[in-house]
């Protein structure tokens, strides 16, 4: 075994991969606990220690991972992934940049490339953007055409939420969010009490009909990649089995060409 299979393989092993696991989860905690002054005070030192510590198992897990693939190791979206997280954790955070201390968090995201149930997730909501881009469309014409209805309609009523168009957009979002619609609808309902309407028939639109929709599309995508997993898995283990399959009819065939001049060698002799 070369030293990139045995290299390759220690990284692929269960137990470096919950190892790191376990690093990304405590470099995650440690960095949240240096928002906290009085943990600062106590425990900076050891904070910051554990910080390097974890930087460096990254470093060096990512110089690994290239030496073990190599060329393949790029063509895997998740290592390039990995990468920048790292990379961005290696820039001096200091002076012009030390903007990017705050983003050492970012290293918590490598739990998403860690674990491989999250893997899919993403992968199922990646698989749902096209669709997701036609319901947002969806989303945005429908507030687009309310925003411009309740500008006309309720804009002299209560113009501090509806007189003019960017101002009735934010009124609408937030309704949609669900935040205090209620009193928006009351306000307006005091001087034409048939609003009710307007915003019932826009929350079903708006909230329960695209939520819906966001849930389908994305779903949907997930049972989809499911449904890819479990066929390549399935064409792997049938290649397995063609291999055992090939490998012993070629056992068998061996075994009839060595019995067959047994059995002809007595009928050459008489």
């Amino acid at each position: 075994m070369s030293g990139q299979e045995r290299v390759r393989a220690v990284l692929e092993s269960r137990l470096v991969q919950r190892a790191v696991i376990l690093v990304i989860v405590v470099n995650a905690v440690t960095i949240g606990c240096e928002t906290s002054a009085y943990l600062m005070q106590r425990a900076g030192g050891l904070l910051h220690a554990i910080d390097r510590i974890a930087l460096a198992i990254f470093t060096a897990e990512i110089t690994a991972r290239l030496y073990a693939y190599r060329r393949a190791f790029f063509r895997d979206p998740w290592n390039w992934f990995d990468t920048i997280i790292v990379a961005v954790a290696l820039i001096p955070a200091s002076g012009p940049t030390s903007v990017l201390r705050a983003l050492r968090i970012l290293r918590a995201l490598r739990l998403v490339s860690a674990v491989p149930s999250m893997r899919r997730v993403v992968g199922a909501l990646l698989a749902a953007v096209p669709g997701m881009a036609s319901i947002i469309g969806l989303l945005v014409l429908m507030i687009y055409i309310a925003a411009v209805i309740a500008t006309k309609l309720f804009g002299d009523i209560v113009p501090e939420r509806f007189d003019e168009l960017p101002r009735s957009l934010f009124t609408l979002f937030q309704i949609m969010t669900g935040d205090d619609w209620g009193n928006v609808a009351q306000e307006v309902m005091e001087d034409k009490p048939w609003a009710w309407i307007f915003f019932i028939v826009y929350i079903l639109m708006s909230t329960f009909v695209a939520l819906n929709l966001f849930i389908a599309v994305v779903v949907n995508a997930m049972n989809d990649v499911e449904n890819a997993a479990s066929e390549s898995q399935a064409r792997s283990e049938l290649e397995s089995v063609k291999q055992e399959l090939a490998a012993v009819n070629a056992k068998l065939d061996q075994l009839l060409i060595r019995d067959r001049p047994a059995e002809l060698s007595p009928r050459a002799d008489r």
